[in-house]
């Protein structure tokens, strides 16, 4: 059973979507909070395993909301969901610890799909953001001198592409080299960065700008 909280300032959008959710198999909508610091307070008593959070809240947002909760409770996975696709709104919610990022256009089954991914330590990306992320991740990509861990150009590009949520195909297709290169890269970096999963390299790539 996954247990969810509804974080939305819009009492039609947590109705609706505590109904959407109530008809999913496996999952159980266990509060729903009117903004940012509200959620953190229910999550911390509730303890659910995925916030849905909306960015624009007032009191305290969704980004400074899911802030919080890697700090107070870095357990509770948070899907931002939301109207806002730009690359600022993408970008400062990945940073601050979102495990996924949708729109409000998704639909049912890629809600339910984002919540099972998250769980399983993926990152989830909505393909309508995706290409705006991949562009702006380049754009804001360090030089040589500023990778840290001894990794390559090659390896800091693939690890940017992968916290922009992009598949190993599509990653492969992106750098125009075989599937089978990109893995043999996204083994070496992820020894040189100790990560155990695709999860822990995504929040490393956040956390030192690769992103």
């Amino acid at each position: 059973m996954i247990r969810v909280l509804i974080a939305d300032d819009q009492r039609v959008v947590r109705e609706g979507l505590g109904m959407v959710l109530g008809l999913m198999k496996g999952v159980e909508v266990v509060g729903a909070a009117a903004d940012g610091a509200e959620a953190v307070t229910l999550a911390l008593s509730a303890r659910p395993d995925v916030v849905l959070m909306d960015l624009r809240m007032p009191r305290c947002d969704g980004v400074e909301a899911t802030r919080r909760l890697r700090t107070e409770a870095p357990e509770v996975r948070v899907v931002v969901l939301t109207t806002y696709s730009d690359d600022r709104s993408v970008l400062e919610a990945l940073r601050a610890g979102a495990r996924g990022y949708l729109t409000k256009d998704a639909s049912g089954e890629q809600i339910h799909e984002a919540l099972r991914q998250v769980l399983d330590d993926q990152a989830v990306i909505d393909p309508a953001v995706q290409r705006h992320l991949v562009d702006a991740i380049a754009a804001s990509r360090p030089a040589q001198s500023t990778l840290r861990d001894g990794l390559t150009p090659r390896e800091a590009e693939v690890l940017s592409l992968m916290a922009g949520g992009l598949s190993n195909a599509e990653i492969a297709a992106h750098l125009v080299v075989s599937e089978g290169t990109v893995k043999s890269h996204i083994n070496r970096l992820f020894a040189k960065i100790g990560a155990r999963d695709r999860a822990q390299a995504v929040a490393y790539a956040f956390r030192h700008g690769l992103s």
